[in-house]
């Protein structure tokens, strides 16, 4: 039911959000005799596009924290916590960024994740299980990993290009709904419903296709962060991480992270069914190879 909340919190915010901008731009509709005015369509499309990305982005580590249970680390309780702490201070101090928050998570398997809209106001948080199953070198590679996104600055560049991305979905969508609805349907006078229909199934189609171009950057981000991971804690460590995370794989162990945070994660796990190209992470052994090869 949280998650359920929270979903359709940030569609509203979305759709007000996207209506107040709309009016004071004076675009209320993006038709025009019949046809689509094409100015009046992309401001609509780039508002409706960046406006889900940017807010999902303003509130993520609110959501992140909620959809995972995180427990942030204010006064440590234990000499984990207390290491935790110093471990991610002295990354984030070499990275040069302000030092993130930083939580533990509910989960059994092996993960961690970064989120927040701005590199001076991330978190870091890792799994229940990465800490029960790792050791302090994995553990610290895995942060510094983590600690690499948030001074890369991937989760502002992965939300803008999403933006954009959705904006031209929609854009073309509705181009390819208001050609085909005039030239099979022989709608001259508006958009009917032929225009509706095309439009939904060219979005997903383009959805499909955009998401490839989205996917492939954060593959490639995953590869910067492995290298953040082994410049500021230690190539070794990184590659023991990562091969941590392979046996993982092989049990199979079940996420409690939601789909919304993957991306994120250090660990794409058994998640991507759709293969590589829909695939938020590289296989783990190309990882692993990138690493032993010094790349």
């Amino acid at each position: 039911m949280m998650r359920i909340g929270l979903f359709l919190l940030t569609n509203l915010a979305v759709v007000i959000v996207a209506g107040i901008v709309l009016s004071l731009l004076g675009v209320n509709s993006y038709a025009a005799n019949g046809g689509l005015d094409l100015g009046s369509l992309l401001i609509f499309c780039a508002v409706f596009g960046m406006a889900g990305s940017l807010i999902s982005l303003f509130i993520s580590k609110w959501m992140a924290k909620r959809g995972t249970g995180t427990r942030i680390i204010t006064q440590p309780r234990t000499n984990q916590e207390q290491w935790l702490l110093a471990t991610v201070k002295r990354l984030s101090d070499k990275a040069g960024i302000k030092m993130p928050e930083v939580g533990i998570f509910p989960a059994r398997e092996c993960n961690a994740f970064a989120t927040g809209w701005n590199k001076n106001d991330a978190l870091v948080a890792v799994s229940q299980g990465l800490l029960e199953r790792m050791d302090n070198e994995q553990v610290e590679a895995v942060l510094a990993h983590e600690i690499g996104h948030v001074a890369n600055g991937d989760m502002v560049t992965l939300s803008l290009i999403q933006g954009v991305v959705n904006t031209f979905v929609m854009f073309f969508a509705r181009i390819i709904g208001s050609t085909v609805d005039r030239a099979v349907f022989k709608n001259e006078n508006g958009h009917g419903i032929g225009f509706y229909i095309t439009t939904i199934i060219a979005e997903m189609v383009l959805g499909i296709l955009a998401s490839i171009i989205v996917m492939k950057f954060s593959r490639w981000r995953e590869f910067r962060a492995d290298h953040a991971g082994a410049t500021l804690a230690s190539r070794q460590g990184m590659i023991r991480a990562l091969q941590g995370l392979q046996l993982e794989q092989q049990r199979a162990v079940q996420s409690s992270m939601p789909d919304s945070l993957y991306a994120f994660g250090i660990n794409g796990g058994l998640r991507n069914k759709l293969g590589e190209l829909l695939s938020s992470h590289p296989r783990l052994e190309d990882r692993i190879r990138a690493l032993q090869q010094g790349v």
